[in-house]
Order: C-alpha cells, then sequence, then structure tokens
C-alpha cells in the first residue's frame, strides 16, 4: 500500500470509532460520534497537562 493510499484511507475514517465516515456528518460516521466528541471538549477531555494556572489573575478581575 503506496503512502498516499494509507493516508486516504486514513483521512475517510471517523476519529471516534474508526467507522468509515460519512459525507454528511464529516470527519465523523454519524451524529453519536460527533455528539461525542462535542462533550469530550466540552468535559475538557482534551486538555494537556501543565503546571497549575496563576491565580493572580482572577484576583485582578474582582471588585472589591
Amino acid at each position: 500500500m503506496s503512502t498516499s493510499a494509507t493516508t486516504d484511507a486514513r483521512r475517510h475514517k471517523c476519529p471516534g470509532c474508526g467507522k468509515p465516515a460519512s459525507a454528511t456528518h464529516a470527519p465523523f460516521c454519524s451524529q453519536g460520534c460527533r455528539d461525542r466528541d462535542l462533550l469530550k471538549w466540552l468535559g475538557e477531555g482534551y486538555r494537556l497537562p501543565g503546571p497549575p494556572a496563576d491565580g493572580a489573575f482572577g484576583e485582578r478581575d474582582r471588585d472589591d
């Protein structure tokens, strides 16, 4: 299998479950996979580990 064929095959698979992607729900296979991906984003499931956030930013916004 050539590199371009491998790239094309990967491009047409649902990132959620690996099934073939649907044109109406691209790049996903169904509305269910689209919704699961959105819920993962909203639930911060895609966040990257890093140092704790600086607490001073929130304190500057307060009106005491």
